[in-house]
């Protein structure tokens, strides 16, 4: 090649890069309005999840096996064929339940939102819809429409309602992701798709998420779940169908597009805090959907101990209990929530609206040695003496065992300049000494569960 020829070749490389950059697509620009729409979300901490659904009659039994795994996937776990599971449609009758008394139950256990299922991905739909005569106004004999009678309690009583929808799992739809045993594999072995997809998504999954946003109120978010197969501009449209609708709507993050929060793995706690808004989903015993061998209840002060775990790291809880086919919420679920609630009465103001701890070190540590756990992370050693949580002005230490005495607070460089229980005000004594502030504890613990003592400080933030 000429030299010539050569050198105007090698002019036009950064030409074409240039170019090629600007075609670039830009980096999306943060939502201004985000931070308004989480303002509820950071401020709420503590949720309830409700997963029910016609799940709940087999109650994870099937034709006399015990179904194995989770209570909502009996359909999927015992290969149930779409014509069989339909027919429990016909036996849904919760005649027993009541919304009052459900929105009560939140509100005794010192929840501050609840997130029910609206459609699992079994496909059955718990409200009335037009897209699909498979709900249960239509194909049940209790013709009710449960979300409806659930946001006009909630409407009543000051609790924010959210749902829970399945976008992309439907069992029941040809088009619908997950069910391999009656419409064969959703994918071939290169990824391509095999059912009609998009004709499901658009003809039932988008029309129903529009009905949840224009016939129950204002709504507080959209739990979507599993985003199989949710690429392209899949999950772009239901957001613009939630941000067209209701823009103050939250989004989670399991869309397959950007949401408004991170929702971690089911029961998953991360091992340090984090200043972007989250939230663990959790179960009160082992499952989600009810199941009659299930009553591996978590006792009052590991759920305790949980959400201040949680909230210490930044992030929401939401705990889920699963009603029989009755539309009763198992007692021993409701013990255990309203034994949390009376707790949450005398020391709520170290869980709402209260910041990520300034320290760090109480969550634990990794192992030295590199151990792993069954996906291959380092394996985390949790510490659960105490836990601490923040606002301006103050922290609110606490305890889930008596502390050795005295107790030394991290160090800091801020004025401390009292200290008293949180639950019944009563002083505790202060020592500073070579630079280290402690404190010693009445014993026996004020509540053997958890008792919080609050910390008062000059200046803000906390200055390390």
């Amino acid at each position: 090649m000429p030299r010539r020829a050569l050198a105007f070749t090698l002019w036009l490389i950064p030409v074409a890069l240039l170019t090629m950059s600007a075609q670039a697509p830009a980096p999306k620009a943060p939502d201004p309005a985000k931070p308004q729409r989480l303002a509820w979300f950071r401020e709420a901490k503590y949720g309830l999840f409700i997963h029910w659904g016609l799940y709940s009659i087999p109650a994870g039994e099937w034709n006399g096996t015990r179904s194995l795994g989770l209570g909502e996937w009996i359909m999927n776990r015992s290969r149930i064929p779409v014509r069989e599971y339909e027919k429990l449609a016909g036996r849904f009758n919760p005649v027993k339940f009541n919304a009052d008394q459900w929105v009560q139950l939140a509100q005794d256990a010192g929840m501050k939102y609840i997130v029910i299922t609206s459609k699992h991905h079994d496909g059955f739909a718990m409200f009335r819809s037009t897209a699909s005569r498979y709900n249960i106004a239509d194909a049940t004999p209790f013709k009710r429409d449960v979300l409806k009678e659930l946001a006009d309690a909630c409407a009543k009583r000051g609790m924010r309602l959210g749902f829970y929808y399945s976008q992309s799992q439907d069992w029941h739809e040809p088009g619908g992701a997950g069910n391999t045993w009656d419409f064969g594999p959703d994918q071939d072995a290169g990824g391509k798709e095999l059912k009609p997809y998009d004709e499901y998504l658009r003809g039932k999954a988008e029309p129903q998420v529009r009905e949840l946003l224009t016939g129950y109120g204002p709504v507080a978010l959209i739990w979507f779940d599993t985003p199989r197969m949710m690429g392209g501009d899949r999950g772009q449209r239901f957001a613009t169908i939630v941000r067209t609708l209701q823009p103050n709507t939250l989004i989670d993050g399991r869309l397959g597009t950007e949401g408004d929060y991170r929702s971690t793995g089911d029961n998953v706690v991360p091992p340090a805090a984090s200043d972007e808004a989250w939230e663990t989903p959790a179960t009160i015993n082992d499952t989600w959907g009810y199941r009659t061998d299930d009553t591996n209840w978590k006792s009052p002060g590991q759920i305790t101990f949980k959400l201040v775990d949680i909230v210490s790291k930044g992030g929401n809880y939401l705990l889920n209990v699963g009603p029989t086919s009755e539309g009763i919420i198992p007692a021993a679920s409701q013990d255990v929530l309203r034994t949390v609630g009376r707790w949450l009465k005398k020391n709520g103001e170290a869980v709402y609206g209260a910041g990520r701890s300034p320290f760090g070190d109480e969550f634990g540590e990794y192992t030295a040695r590199g151990a792993t756990d069954v996906r291959g992370q380092k394996r985390f050693l949790p510490q659960t003496e105490w836990r601490v949580t923040a606002k301006p002005g103050k922290l609110y230490f606490t305890f889930f065992s008596e502390p050795r005495a005295p107790f030394e607070i991290p160090a800091m460089k801020n004025r401390v300049v009292r200290a008293y229980q949180l639950a019944d005000g009563a002083p505790v004594e202060l020592k500073s000494e070579n630079g280290r502030t402690t404190f010693t504890m009445a014993r026996p613990m004020l509540d053997p569960m958890a008792t919080v003592v609050v910390v008062e400080y000059e200046g803000d933030p906390i200055v390390r």
